[in-house]
């Protein structure tokens, strides 16, 4: 057999009280959403997260990056920088950060609907994307 390994990829949409975690792969290219994680305290949230990571060992993590409209950061822009940096150090993989400026806005939500898992998608459908067109 030749080719390409397949490495699965878990993108992240982080937010203050709720986590939304998106899955793919390199093969396919089609990000889905696994689930959100909400959890009250940082050691709770990196205890779920760490679950995710033995359970489907992936190659490298992706995480949005909000920012204001014209592309200036914004408070979450740096606790979505420290986050990464947080995921970095404790699991040991790549990290890359993905522009997510407009996830939330082409999901259609109802009020008070937890859209974080597919926002999660759309960040790693982002960064599947953007790399298939530099392959």
């Amino acid at each position: 057999m030749s080719g390409a390994a397949i490495d699965t990829v878990l993108g992240f949409d982080f937010g203050v009280k709720r986590i939304g975690v998106a899955i793919g792969n390199t093969m396919i290219r089609q990000a889905q959403p696994l689930q959100v994680i909400s959890a009250v305290d940082n050691a709770s949230r990196f205890d779920a997260i760490g679950a995710l990571i033995a359970q489907w060992t992936p190659s490298r993590i992706v995480v949005g990056l909000p920012r204001h409209p014209d592309g200036a950061p914004h408070e979450m822009t740096a606790r979505c920088q420290r986050f990464a940096n947080q995921l970095h150090g404790r699991f040991g993989l790549p990290v890359e950060l993905v522009d997510e400026r407009y996830s939330s806005a082409v999901i259609a939500a109802k009020r008070g609907e937890v859209i974080d898992d597919r926002a999660a998608a759309i960040i790693l459908q982002q960064y599947f994307d953007t790399h298939a067109q530099s392959n």
